[in-house]
Protein backbone atom coordinates (compact mmCIF):
# COMPACT_ATOMS: atom_id res chain seq x y z
CA UNK A 1 0.00 0.00 0.00
CA UNK A 2 1.34 3.24 -1.30
CA UNK A 3 1.33 5.77 1.64
CA UNK A 4 0.94 9.60 -0.05
CA UNK A 5 0.62 13.02 1.21
CA UNK A 6 -2.42 15.04 0.94
CA UNK A 7 -2.09 18.14 -0.84
CA UNK A 8 -3.09 20.20 2.28
CA UNK A 9 -0.41 17.96 4.11
CA UNK A 10 2.40 18.59 1.71
CA UNK A 11 1.26 22.46 2.07
CA UNK A 12 2.08 22.33 5.74
CA UNK A 13 5.00 20.74 5.21
CA UNK A 14 6.02 23.68 2.76
CA UNK A 15 4.71 26.25 5.24
CA UNK A 16 6.42 24.74 8.27
CA UNK A 17 10.06 24.52 6.62
CA UNK A 18 9.81 27.93 5.16
CA UNK A 19 9.21 29.47 8.76
CA UNK A 20 11.79 27.02 10.29
CA UNK A 21 13.82 28.86 7.36
CA UNK A 22 12.90 32.43 8.39
CA UNK A 23 13.05 32.09 12.02
CA UNK A 24 16.75 30.05 11.81
CA UNK A 25 17.71 33.33 9.43
CA UNK A 26 16.23 35.79 11.69
CA UNK A 27 18.30 34.40 14.72
CA UNK A 28 21.37 34.64 12.72
CA UNK A 29 20.79 37.96 11.71
CA UNK A 30 20.18 39.36 15.22
CA UNK A 31 23.15 37.67 16.61
CA UNK A 32 25.76 38.79 13.87
CA UNK A 33 23.81 42.84 15.01
CA UNK A 34 24.23 41.95 18.47
CA UNK A 35 27.99 41.34 18.46
CA UNK A 36 28.52 44.28 15.80
CA UNK A 37 26.78 46.76 18.49
CA UNK A 38 28.93 45.17 21.14
CA UNK A 39 32.12 45.31 18.95
CA UNK A 40 31.05 49.27 18.11
CA UNK A 41 30.47 49.99 21.86
CA UNK A 42 33.78 48.25 22.63
CA UNK A 43 35.84 50.32 20.00
CA UNK A 44 33.67 53.57 21.05
CA UNK A 45 34.92 52.71 24.86
CA UNK A 46 38.40 52.47 23.86
CA UNK A 47 38.42 55.56 21.80
CA UNK A 48 36.96 57.31 25.06
CA UNK A 49 39.28 56.04 27.29
CA UNK A 50 42.86 57.39 24.63
CA UNK A 51 41.36 60.90 24.45
CA UNK A 52 40.79 60.94 28.27
CA UNK A 53 44.49 59.72 28.58
CA UNK A 54 45.64 62.13 26.26
CA UNK A 55 43.58 64.53 27.46
CA UNK A 56 45.66 63.95 31.28
CA UNK A 57 48.65 63.72 29.61
CA UNK A 58 48.79 67.07 27.66
CA UNK A 59 47.45 68.76 31.20
CA UNK A 60 50.48 67.34 33.13
CA UNK A 61 52.83 68.44 29.79
CA UNK A 62 51.54 72.05 30.11
CA UNK A 63 51.78 71.73 33.86
CA UNK A 64 55.10 70.94 33.46
CA UNK A 65 56.04 73.33 31.05
CA UNK A 66 54.39 76.13 33.02
CA UNK A 67 56.28 74.92 36.03
CA UNK A 68 59.66 75.22 34.19
CA UNK A 69 59.30 78.81 32.89
CA UNK A 70 58.72 80.15 36.55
Amino acid sequence: MEDRLSKSEIRKDALQETVQSVATTVGEVASIVTTAVKDVAGAIGGLATDVFEIRDGVKRAEQRADDTME
